[in-house]
């Protein structure tokens, strides 16, 4: 299953619904996500907890409809981009609460058209999303929103560790949904800090942090620094600096132009070197 970023951006099409792991801005499949910007691949369903890989596909033009629960830099509350497009109206938004989002990755997983929660009753959520409707319980007669499936054509998501197998796992503290949104794909590729072997897995890390299985996947990149400038803890944490450089350059288009193109310009290996040389 050992594929490049490349291999995986050639299996992708415009106008499928692609979900990206991680949290905020804390490990993204970031190399994923710039092998994505460097293709002519557009007109994409992002699912999402949004950081920068929703703002750069938004920046760049790829995007025609978001569904998200948040779009955050975390130590940068807003992500610019995806405040500027929001402002604009430029492409189709869908605002879930957190839980909600989940909840469709949980029932797409399962491979049902639904899955009741409580999350949303009472709340705005169903004004902005008149499309949701609610069921009510046959146990009992109480009234549940019922939340869709979010079926993916494709899951990006990216790990600290994997095998060659596409088993992979966290070694931070917060597995995210990255299993979810594997398992809510047709096709799911990892992208990992290093690709050890399968016992080394099991010797790494308490039996949880294996989280995603081989027949999650199809696809394993290796892929060092593989989420800079998000943080992929206990290997690195966000790189600060950087991030303030992105947000920076989000409000100037002649700064934009050129952080996008140093951004882009290099293959994955030379940006994974000249990142690890400076981490």
């Amino acid at each position: 299953k050992l594929m490049t970023e490349a291999d995986v951006v050639a299996r992708l099409r415009s106008g499928m619904t692609i979900g990206i792991g991680g949290w905020g801005s804390r490990r993204k499949p970031m190399s994923l996500v710039r092998a994505l910007l460097r293709s002519d691949v557009t007109d994409l369903t992002v699912i999402s907890y949004g950081g920068p890989d929703v703002g750069l596909l938004l920046a760049s033009g790829k995007v025609r409809h978001l569904i998200y629960g948040f779009v955050s830099l975390d130590s940068i509350p807003l992500e610019p981009h995806f405040r500027a497009a929001r402002e604009r109206g430029e492409v189709r938004f869908t605002e879930y609460d957190e839980g909600m989002l989940q909840w469709g990755l949980r029932a797409a997983a399962n491979r049902l058209p639904f899955l009741p929660t409580r999350a949303g009753l009472a709340s705005d959520v169903l004004r902005s999303n008149p499309d949701l409707r609610l069921v009510r319980s046959p146990y009992g007669g109480e009234e549940f929103v019922a939340m869709p499936a979010l079926r993916l054509d494709v899951a990006l998501v990216h790990m600290n560790r994997a095998d060659a197998a596409g088993n992979a796992q966290y070694l931070g503290i917060d597995p995210y949904f990255d299993d979810l949104f594997c398992q809510a794909a047709d096709q799911a590729f990892v992208s990992a800090e290093r690709i050890v072997p399968t016992s080394e897995l099991l010797a790494g890390g308490p039996p949880q942090s294996l989280l995603i299985q081989r027949w999650h996947t199809v696809g394993v990149v290796a892929a060092p620094h593989g989420a800079h400038f998000t943080s992929c803890e206990p290997d690195y944490g966000r790189d600060e600096a950087f991030q303030r450089e992105y947000a920076q350059a989000a409000g100037n288009p002649e700064e934009w132009s050129a952080f996008v193109a140093r951004y882009l310009s290099s293959d994955e290996q030379s940006y994974q070197q000249t990142v690890g040389a400076t981490a």
